[in-house]
Parts: C-alpha cells; sequence; structure tokens
C-alpha cells in the first residue's frame, strides 16, 4: 500500500487499467475455453451415439441373433448384463475402465487415458430375452490438440491485448493529465511571482477546466485579499503618521513649556485629543479585525431583545447631544449644534436579534458621528427604530445636511473611505466608522444602506433580521 502511494497518478491509472483488463480478458478466456471444450466433447458424443446407432437398431431389431462385428476403425463393444462382452472392440484400457453395470440410461463418458482422453458413449438395451449394453468410444486426442492450440493462441492474445492496454491507459493518462503540468508550472511561476496571470484552463470542458477555473477564482480573491490588507496597512500607516507626529510635536512643545503651567496645560490637553483619536483608531482596527476572524468562523453574537436594543439608542442619543455628534472617543469639543431626536415603534418589543447591546452601540454613534460630519453648521439628527412587517428591526439616521456626493456612495462603508480626502481627522475621522457599520450589521446577518433624500441631507438604514 505503501509503495502504490509512492507511484504517479499515471502509475496508479496504468496499474488499475492493467488489473481491470486482466481480470476482464482473464474471465473472457475461461469462459472461451469452457464453450470449445463442450463443444468439442459434444462432437465426440455425437459421433460415438452414431457409431453405437446401428448396434442398438440391431439388438432391439433382432434380439435373438448375435450381433455383427463392428468394422475395422469403429470403436465398438456390448456387453451383458452380468459384466461379459459380446462384442468388444474397444481398447483395453477403456474396456477395463467401463463400469460392469447396465446404466439406466444413456451416458455419456470422458475417460483419461496415456494416449489421451476418449469420450464413450453408453446406451442401454432392455428386451425380453436379454439386458445389454452397447458402448461406443471416440478418440479425443484431435479436440484436445485443438482446444491446446486455442488455448495458447488465447493466452498469447490476452498478454498482447494487456500489453496494448496498458500502452493505452499509459498514453491517454499522460495526454489527460497533461494539463495538471501546465497547471503545476503555471502555479510555480505565480507563486515565484514570475508571472501575474491565472492557471491555463484547457479547450475541453472538463473536470480539470472546472478545477482550473475554481483554483483561478481561489487566486483571484487571494489578490484581493493581499491587495486589501496592503492598501489597510498603507492607510493605517497614513493614518496614525499624522497622529503620532502631532504627537511628538506636543510632546516636544510640553518639553519647552515645562515652565508655564498654563501653556503646559494647553499642550497637554491637545495631546490627549491626540492620543484619544489613536485609540479609537487602534479600537475600530481591532473591532474590524474581530468581524474578519468571526466571519471566518463563522460565529454568531448572542441574541438580544429588540426592548433592550431601545436602551442602547437612548444612551447613544445622550452621548450625541453631549459630545456633539462625535461618538466615543472622539475628538470633537462639542462646539456644533448638535438637535438629536428619536422615534420608536416596535411591533414586538420581545423579538431577538443576533447583535450585542454594545455593537449595535456602535452602530448608532457611528451613524450620528457620520451624519455630524457631513453637516454643516447647526444639523438635525433623526433616529428611528421600529420593525418592518416581517419583524426585521430597522434603525434609520438621517440629517438635514447636504448630503453625499454621489460618486462617494458606493464606496461609503469600504474602509478608510471618506468624501473629501483633504478632510482633517477632527472634522471626518479615519474612513473607518461606516466600514464597522456595515461589519457589525453583516455579521447579524443584516445589510446597511446609505443613500440621499430628496428633500436634502443622507439617510442610512441598517437591517437586521429576527434571530
Amino acid at each position: 500500500m505503501t509503495l502504490l502511494r509512492r507511484l504517479s497518478i499515471r502509475a496508479r491509472i496504468t496499474l488499475g487499467s492493467l488489473l481491470v483488463g486482466a481480470v476482464v480478458l482473464a474471465g473472457a478466456m475461461v469462459a472461451l475455453h469452457l464453450q470449445i471444450a463442450h463443444a468439442t466433447l459434444e462432437t465426440d458424443r455425437s459421433l460415438a451415439a452414431a457409431d453405437a446407432a446401428p448396434f442398438v437398431s440391431d439388438l432391439r431389431g433382432n434380439p435373438g441373433e448375435p450381433p455383427d462385428r463392428p468394422a475395422a476403425g469403429v470403436l465398438v463393444g456390448i456387453r451383458s448384463a452380468d459384466g461379459d462382452w459380446v462384442v468388444d472392440a474397444l481398447p483395453r484400457m477403456v474396456s477395463r475402465a467401463l463400469p460392469r453395470t447396465v446404466p439406466d440410461d444413456e451416458v455419456t463418458m470422458r475417460l483419461r487415458t496415456p494416449r489421451g482422453p476418449v469420450t464413450v458413449v453408453g446406451v442401454p438395451v432392455r428386451s425380453a430375452d436379454r439386458t445389454s449394453v452397447v458402448w461406443a468410444a471416440r478418440d479425443g486426442r484431435a479436440g484436445h490438440e485443438t482446444l491446446g492450440r486455442i488455448d495458447r493462441s488465447l493466452v498469447v492474445g490476452t498478454l498482447l491485448a494487456l500489453t496494448a492496454f496498458g500502452l493505452a491507459a499509459w498514453l491517454l493518462s499522460t495526454i489527460t493529465l497533461r494539463p495538471v503540468s501546465r497547471m503545476r508550472r503555471a502555479a510555480e511561476d505565480l507563486g515565484g511571482g514570475r508571472t501575474a496571470g491565472h492557471l491555463p484552463v484547457g479547450p475541453s470542458d472538463d473536470e480539470l477546466a472546472d478545477l482550473a477555473r475554481t483554483l483561478n477564482s481561489f487566486v483571484d480573491r487571494q489578490r484581493e485579499n493581499t491587495d486589501r490588507e496592503r492598501r489597510i496597512v498603507s492607510d493605517a500607516s497614513h493614518e496614525l503618521r499624522t497622529p503620532l507626529a502631532a504627537l511628538t510635536a506636543r510632546l516636544e512643545l510640553a518639553h519647552r513649556s515645562s515652565g508655564d503651567a498654563v501653556a503646559l496645560e494647553g499642550v497637554l490637553t491637545a495631546a490627549e485629543s491626540d492620543v484619544a483619536r489613536l485609540t479609537s483608531l487602534a479600537q475600530t482596527l481591532l473591532e474590524l479585525s474581530r468581524l474578519d476572524e468571526a466571519s471566518d468562523g463563522d460565529r454568531r453574537p448572542a441574541t438580544t431583545t429588540a426592548e433592550a436594543l431601545v436602551t442602547e439608542v437612548m444612551q447613544s442619543v445622550d452621548r450625541a447631544r453631549m459630545t456633539g455628534g462625535t461618538g466615543p472617543g472622539g475628538t470633537g469639543t462639542g462646539a456644533t449644534p448638535v438637535d438629536v431626536d428619536f422615534t420608536v415603534d416596535l411591533l414586538d418589543p420581545a423579538r431577538s436579534y443576533a447583535v450585542d447591546p454594545a455593537a449595535f452601540a456602535r452602530i448608532v454613534d457611528n451613524l450620528v458621528t457620520n451624519a455630524v460630519a457631513h453637516g454643516t453648521g447647526a444639523t438635525a439628527v433623526t433616529i428611528r427604530l421600529g420593525q418592518t412587517p416581517d419583524r426585521a428591526l430597522r434603525l434609520l439616521v438621517e440629517d438635514d445636511g447636504p448630503g453625499i456626493p454621489e460618486a462617494f456612495l458606493p464606496i461609503a462603508f469600504e474602509r478608510f473611505a471618506r468624501a473629501d480626502a483633504a478632510r482633517r481627522a477632527g472634522t471626518g475621522g479615519a474612513g473607518l466608522g461606516l466600514a464597522l457599520v456595515r461589519g457589525l450589521a453583516e455579521h447579524a446577518g443584516g445589510s446597511a444602506t446609505l443613500t440621499n433624500r430628496r428633500t436634502g441631507g443622507a439617510s442610512a438604514a441598517v437591517v437586521i433580521p429576527p434571530a
């Protein structure tokens, strides 16, 4: 078994084909041998019965007369019921091998003698005067030699057929597996970075072509994941660079202002703002990473009732009113007037949803922060929490700002995507809030959408199905 595993697929296919071919051809050879042997025996039996027929007819027609002697070359013997030979033209070795009793019916025997096989037919003849048996023999050497020649021919033909079968199996397996060799070489080039293409797909619409297409899809997904990770690392580095540089500069100013308490307090306050931004960015990246891991492992959060989620909405509203919409960990000062209003309309408050209370609070906080960030001057934000007729939870956050650029809407939920790349982090953040909203919503089995209202402003909707 270990040796078989070491063989190539081509060798295993060839050996398997040879084994199957050998079994089939051996079975056919045995069946043909038996048929020819039976035909030979039947021919000898018919000839022997024909030799015995005149003597049987004579004994039945003339029971009181002695039987005639067989002609030369005719092997016939007549034996009485007491075992004595009335006529004996049989070879001595055949006569001795025959039974002394009279069979009940016609019998055919195949005797093995030193000179070769002999076929003997015995026909019982019963009359009122006597009972006897006519034995007729036929030399089976000719048929036996013919059968031997046929057997040798069958063996040689079987060996030649197996050889041709093995060569055909090796050739066909080589041709069939040729696309696999091309795919392997292409995979080595892809793995070594020597090419950026795909695995070759054969012209035939077979299993190997399906495998190549599946592997190409896998390669594309891996490239997309690699590119996305590269972009995330690059964007995260870029986002971390600014607050780190600012924090470094503020620490230098703190050293210079060590003798001025008022100036030192201002610098430390600004440094705290930079630290808060770094903390918020790191926390968001960590949550997104955990969501990715949870999606790969298909882990679902614990369920929470709609009534319990109302409490999270109310707390998020309080935080937005106190901080000016910056959300937890934000850097806003609360100077921007924010009018946050909310309504709740639940058809089934006891219905459960696969979302953690803290995760739902993050969804509300980020949507409110996004609404305020896209507003100008005083901003009015409306939060509506309700249930659809099929009892799906629907969170709607609307604002009366200028809306979102249409070109930004298709990529609004991508990581580090911002409507205005020139906006400072203090007003727009790192572009991770909506990405986190979509990740949390999809992890709960729901969806998140962002549109512009006809009356002005933007509308963000999160729908979570019942658990």
